[in-house]
């Protein structure tokens, strides 16, 4: 799910699903000119291009990109998408929001749980993603619920690193599901997460990790190099999308890496800061913004 723009800055409605014609970088259009780094992303395609490169790939795989994702985890993606929300444990009439979220799968299942569990039906959620591509494909996803016709999730495309049409201070839940390690500078997006939310607010943002059993990272290694790319052939008929998609995601600093980075933001954090899932093949993390902000506060 793709948060990082290198084009439009605002948050702005969809109102179109085709593609735009423009040139849009490949990896073989880069030039050492272009090899400027965040202090986090360690991808291997230069940060100045990366946003456009992941546009792109996204646009190719918007469609098909859910289903490939459950078919390609042996069902294991929407299983750990239920149990990031569950963990999330949201209230009765937090407002959240989604970045990065086009296709959905968070959006849905926080409606689900606070309709059945907290007997709610006040929340709401708002969708904030770069790929029109994305966010079009998640709107015919939900098009059809009560949700959509109640008003309860409202779509925008935008910028994860700006988010530029959100007020500070302003929701109660900030969400990126598999969208952090496709920015440019994930540290501008925690700094956004900062912004938007109220003091008290929850940051909670699901992650691939590295896995620290040395026998089940020998298998997930192989399984991310050479199977990914291989079923993203055959399902998708596109190996280098999802072989870009895998380049993004294991280039993506380790668990307690990035957990410095959620403090540094000015997060208060719990314990390690993480909650490993399936073995650390996905990571939740969640912070909480202090009610007291200090002098110094963004």
């Amino acid at each position: 799910m793709v948060a990082s723009p290198a084009a439009a800055a605002a948050t702005r409605a969809i109102t179109t699903t085709s593609k735009p014609t423009q040139k849009l970088l490949t990896a073989s259009d880069l030039t050492s000119a272009d090899a400027a780094v965040s202090d986090l992303y360690r991808d291997s395609v230069p940060i100045d291009s990366k946003a456009d490169i992941m546009s792109d790939t996204y646009w190719k795989v918007a469609e098909k990109y859910t289903r490939v994702s459950n078919i390609m985890s042996f069902g294991g993606n929407p299983r750990w998408k239920s149990i990031f929300v569950n963990k999330m444990a949201p209230s009765p009439g937090d407002k959240l929001l989604d970045v990065a979220g086009g296709t959905c799968e968070i959006a849905k299942r926080y409606l689900a749980y606070q309709d059945k569990i907290n007997g709610d039906r006040t929340s709401n959620v708002h969708v904030v993603d770069f790929n029109p591509g994305m966010l079009s494909a998640g709107k015919r996803r939900l098009s059809d619920t009560p949700w959509m016709k109640d008003g309860r999730v409202t779509f925008a495309q935008g910028d994860a690193e700006n988010l530029a049409n959100i007020p500070s201070n302003s929701v109660d839940i900030y969400s990126i599901s598999a969208g952090m390690h496709n920015l440019a500078h994930p540290e501008k997006a925690l700094d956004e997460a900062y912004r938007v939310l109220k003091p008290g607010g929850r940051f909670a943002c699901l992650e691939y990790g590295f896995v620290e059993s040395p026998v089940l990272r020998i298998a997930t290694d192989w399984y991310w190099d050479r199977a990914v790319p291989f079923l993203g052939g055959i399902l998708a008929n596109d190996r280098a999308s999802y072989a870009r998609l895998v380049r993004s995601a294991r280039s993506f600093p380790h668990q307690r890496e990035f957990v410095k980075s959620i403090r540094k933001a000015g997060f208060y954090v719990h314990g390690q800061g993480y909650e490993p899932i399936y073995g650390g093949i996905m990571v939740a993390y969640f912070g909480i913004k202090p009610r007291t902000q200090p002098q110094s506060s963004k």
